[in-house]
């Protein structure tokens, strides 16, 4: 069996792994076996497209779609990612549902950091109740509910989140966390218990008497009587002349007190709803901007990686040009891409980008001698967008000086003083430093040459 076939066979046997775990509920399980899988073959489309539903079956939209892209570049034709994605696309307001979901999360994990959970809760009910799957949502519910020392709300969030990932870690370490507060609180009821069947209670008159167990409690019962007759009765007149009428005029004091803190308890919920609903409402009102922002951030990424799936296939067949290539790349954003298409970006660009660099240097320094100004300006920024610093700053002083020959002194002394700050003692700082020094001298000159002719006026 040679190499090859041994990486497909280790892959599928992985892959049977997570689709084995998946069927059971085990996503975290599943993940880690078809990322195995995708190790060993990274064009393995079964694999790819398992992993984006299990994703998706998270609760994780986001990864689920990288995931269906990738696996559609690898293979775009007979590719049921190319299904995924579009009843994703066709479910209407899911995406949006999704992304208040999202926003409605990292609102929650914001109050929590500012020691808001009763606003953090209401955030996080909002989100599970808009994306049902949302385990990350659960966790953090139960979390708060676990601080909070509300322990069956606790169990609840974290059932839900346990049937939805059957061994994630972090739902795993706070169902654990609860067993032992449960253990931690039986313990302590049987020790209560303990502590009560040790002591005999009865009672005086109104008076209720509570002493230990004795061993020789029955064989001196009748001494016992007489003494606790005794010791009731001081009671009672204490009780009549020292606690009778303070007690009557605390009780009354505190029923004042308590309805002062429930008025106050009233007020403070009821700011609490008001700036819950005011932040509400300046939600919605962004709704709008941010929906268009998720789903301009969104069509980049899918662009970003078809760009450089599609280059990356030109590459390898050797039938496009590199001005072609260039133009291409620089519209991707690297910022968008993930692990695999950063690497294959990055691959290409760095044989690529110094060559460009190269030449379009080359071209821009025989149209600036010509004084065709424009072109090398378009030149250059190229380069710019490639390696803002090509040559020790020699590509952007040649840029400068192409804007002060074209008139605008204003763009080359910004990119004078970006040479200056960014690339110091390089031939390229000390010619914009003389550039600079040349044009306030001019000025100088200008400004003694008016206050002459105005003392002759005079």
């Amino acid at each position: 069996m040679d190499y090859t076939t041994k990486l497909a066979y280790q892959s599928n046997y992985w892959y049977n792994d997570g689709l084995k775990k998946a069927n059971i509920r085990d996503l975290s399980g599943a993940i880690a076996s078809l990322k195995r899988s995708l190790q060993y073959n990274r064009a393995n489309i079964a694999a790819r497209n398992l992993l984006g539903l299990v994703y998706y079956g998270r609760g994780d939209v986001i990864e689920a779609l990288v995931e269906w892209i990738l696996s559609k570049n690898f293979q775009s034709h007979e590719n049921i990612a190319n299904y995924y994605i579009q009843k994703v696309k066709e479910t209407q307001g899911e995406l949006e549902a999704i992304n208040q979901a999202v926003k409605r999360f990292n609102q929650a994990l914001g109050y929590c950091q500012q020691g808001g959970e009763d606003l953090a809760v209401i955030q996080l009910k909002k989100a599970v109740a808009i994306h049902p799957n949302f385990v990350k949502a659960y966790q953090l519910l139960t979390l708060i509910y676990l601080d909070t020392e509300q322990y069956s709300k606790a169990r609840q969030s974290i059932r839900i989140a346990h049937k939805l990932d059957k061994t994630d870690e972090i739902t795993l370490r706070y169902m654990h966390e609860l067993n032992q507060v449960r253990k931690s609180r039986t313990a302590k009821i049987k020790e209560k218990e303990g502590k009560e069947q040790q002591t005999v209670t009865y009672n005086i008159g109104n008076e209720t008497i509570i002493q230990p167990v004795s061993s020789s409690y029955k064989d001196n019962a009748g001494l016992h009587t007489i003494v606790n007759i005794a010791i009731g009765l001081v009671v009672g007149v204490a009780v009549m002349w020292f606690l009778i009428m303070p007690a009557i005029t605390a009780s009354r004091q505190d029923k004042i007190n308590r309805q002062t803190v429930e008025f106050s308890d009233q007020i403070a919920t009821q700011k609490a709803q008001i700036s819950a609903l005011k932040k509400e409402l300046e939600d919605y009102r962004s709704t709008s901007e941010e929906t268009q922002s998720a789903q301009a951030t969104a069509a980049s990424t899918q662009e970003s990686y078809e760009i450089v799936m599609n280059i990356s296939a030109h590459v390898n067949k050797n039938d496009m040009s590199d001005a072609a290539m260039l133009e291409e790349l620089l519209k991707v954003n690297p910022d968008s891409l993930g692990t695999v298409g950063r690497e294959q970006f990055e691959e290409i660009t760095g044989d690529l980008y110094p060559r460009m660099c190269t030449n379009l240097f080359a071209t821009a320094q025989q149209n600036f001698e010509v004084a065709n100004y424009d072109s090398a300006i378009t030149n250059l920024e190229q380069v710019m967008k490639m390696d803002e610093g090509y040559n020790d700053g020699a590509a952007m002083l040649l840029l400068a000086q192409s804007y002060e020959k074209k008139g605008d002194q204003d763009q080359a002394n910004v990119k004078y003083q970006k040479i200056i700050e960014s690339y110091p003692s390089t031939n390229a700082a000390e010619a914009a430093q003389q550039a600079l020094d040349a044009q306030n001298s001019g000025k100088a000159q200008d400004g003694g040459q008016d206050d002459g002719q105005s003392d002759t006026g005079e």
